[in-house]
């Protein structure tokens, strides 16, 4: 049930939660910005979870946050989700304030946060010479080429400005390349044969060769690829084969059942380790 909904012009995000704060209500605040949306899990009016498109947790708070124009809509309901935040209120929006010029900042430079930040040397060569802060070399070991932006701050629980901040540190010293390996592919069931086990996906040789010609696939061999359904990422084995289209990924049907996945939907994939 609908608790509390209102327009961000009238009041500020900030101002809701700390409503919801001094109230200890539990539910989820859902705010929309244009093409922009967000929500905030809030238990006992502290916010513990943060969920946008492209990011969670500390960053996605911080970003939805930052929102003066849009409208919100708080919903008392139980949920289930990872706590990702364990600051107070009053420290999150603290944080969030301070940060906010340092993010845009940061956003400008790098736009599309399911790129993939690849280091191009190793340790100690990598931060010789370089001003790195302790939290900044936190953020080193979770730079493997595979992770992209988002799932760097996911795994590494550092936020979206500890993780930026220090891939532009080694970016402007020409030791990191942003990749983009994503590519979108339609699904198609996987001919299956007497000799054929069902246990991998497929795509073209073509796809391989784009791939082994970026940063770090181009030694290591591809031997698993990071997958985008709907309803969530998930690694699979995959083969490459010649005589299949470009632009096809072909599952088993068994993985397509297990999924719910129609014939010619469109997913995203890239390589995983």
């Amino acid at each position: 049930m609908s608790t509390l909904r209102g327009n961000l012009q009238s009041i500020s995000l900030t101002d809701v939660v700390q409503l919801l704060n001094v109230n200890r209500k539990t539910g989820k605040l859902h705010v929309i910005n244009g093409r922009r949306s967000g929500t905030l899990y809030v238990l006992n009016g502290d916010v513990v979870h943060a969920e946008t498109p492209l990011t969670v947790g500390e960053s996605a708070a911080f970003e939805v946050l930052e929102w003066d124009k849009g409208e919100f809509e708080f919903v008392a309901v139980k949920f289930k989700c990872p706590t990702s935040i364990r600051r107070s209120v009053q420290d999150l929006l603290m944080e969030a304030a301070r940060t906010s010029d340092s993010r845009k900042r940061l956003r400008a430079i790098f736009t599309n946060l399911h790129a993939v930040p690849w280091p191009t040397l190793k340790e100690p060569q990598l931060t010789q010479g370089l001003k790195l802060f302790p939290e900044d070399r936190k953020v080193l070991p979770f730079l493997d080429g595979y992770r992209d932006f988002t799932e760097v701050m996911a795994t590494s629980n550092l936020n979206e400005v500890t993780v930026l901040q220090t891939c532009l540190t080694l970016k402007e010293a020409g030791r990191l390349q942003v990749l983009e390996p994503s590519v979108t592919v339609s699904v198609q069931p996987l001919k299956g044969g007497f000799f054929k086990k069902a246990d991998h996906v497929e795509l073209s040789k073509t796809v391989e060769s784009v791939w082994r010609m970026m940063g770090p696939y181009r030694t290591d061999p591809i031997r698993h690829v990071r997958i985008i359904w709907p309803d969530g990422p998930a690694v699979e084995p995959v083969q490459f084969v010649s005589g299949l289209e470009d632009q096809v990924l072909a599952v088993p049907k068994e993985l397509m059942q297990a999924w719910n996945l129609p014939e010619g939907i469109f997913v995203s994939v890239r390589p995983a380790p």
